[in-house]
């Protein structure tokens, strides 16, 4: 499938890809997107729309929102996911088109503080008393039932032996972004978060980086939606350039793919 997909993108390319917009394109394209995203996809979006001319709005939350929107109808045109979990759910649900998904950036998790806060670096191992660091304050990450970040977290403290412990600190937020701003404002000592996220928000520090083998892959899948326009082959396409890569990884974000261009 996946070697199918790059001969498609190779083939929109061939025909000439950031081509003047049809007029099916002129009424823009709307992306659902994984709050984490927000900077860097905003960027990438603006680069898109200087080369093509096609406006492109994005909806940013929680990938489990999201992926319960469009399975409402909600319109959108693309989806991109912060874990494969809810772009299956989207699958099992038909809301996206299958042959156009692809595996697209990866990321990791990271412990932050506020920025004035005493608490320096630790090293995250097994054994790591996540409760104790945290003392009377509270730990913000997402939901740990439905957000990935929030997923991945606890996954990695289960994994780590710290998850017990700690579970009573947390405050769950609806996304990474509301986890983030929390400890940025000082109303949590802790936070979990990606770390792309940190990277952009100047009121925090990153005190500690999770092990990559204590927790799922961080996997940022890609599709087009069952109801999207001709448009969104062409956005796809972008999405999986050298200019797109760029954006990406000045972010922090790895990119999955090989450029097509």
């Amino acid at each position: 499938m996946q070697r199918l997909i790059k001969l498609a993108f190779g083939l929109t390319i061939a025909c000439g890809l950031f081509s003047p917009p049809t007029s099916a394109e002129e009424k823009g394209l709307t992306v659902f997107a994984a709050a984490s995203m927000k900077n860097a996809l905003d960027e990438v979006d603006a680069a898109y729309t200087t080369k093509t001319g096609v406006k492109v709005t994005a909806s940013y939350a929680a990938s489990s929102v999201l992926a319960r929107q469009i399975d409402q109808g909600a319109p959108a045109d693309v989806f991109l996911s912060a874990d494969t979990d809810w772009m299956n759910y989207a699958t099992k649900q038909k809301t996206i088109k299958a042959d156009t998904r692809t595996s697209l950036l990866g990321n990791s998790i990271v412990l932050i503080a506020p920025k004035d806060s005493s608490i320096g670096k630790v090293t995250i191992a097994s054994g790591f008393d996540l409760a104790k660091l945290a003392g009377n304050g509270w730990i913000a990450t997402g939901d740990v039932n439905s957000v990935p970040v929030g997923k991945y977290a606890k996954a990695a403290l289960e994994r780590l032996g710290a998850w017990e412990a700690a579970a009573p600190k947390f405050a769950m937020a609806e996304s990474v972004r509301a986890a983030l701003t929390l400890v940025a404002r000082g109303e949590a000592v802790l936070g979990i978060v990606y770390s792309t996220d940190a990277k952009v928000e100047p009121e925090v520090k990153v005190v500690g980086t999770f092990p990559a083998d204590s927790h799922p892959p961080i996997i940022y899948p890609v599709a087009a939606t069952t109801s999207a326009g001709p448009a969104s082959f062409n956005y796809l396409a972008f999405l999986h350039s050298q200019a797109a890569k760029t954006i990406f990884e000045k972010y922090g974000f790895a990119f999955l793919v090989r450029p097509s261009s």
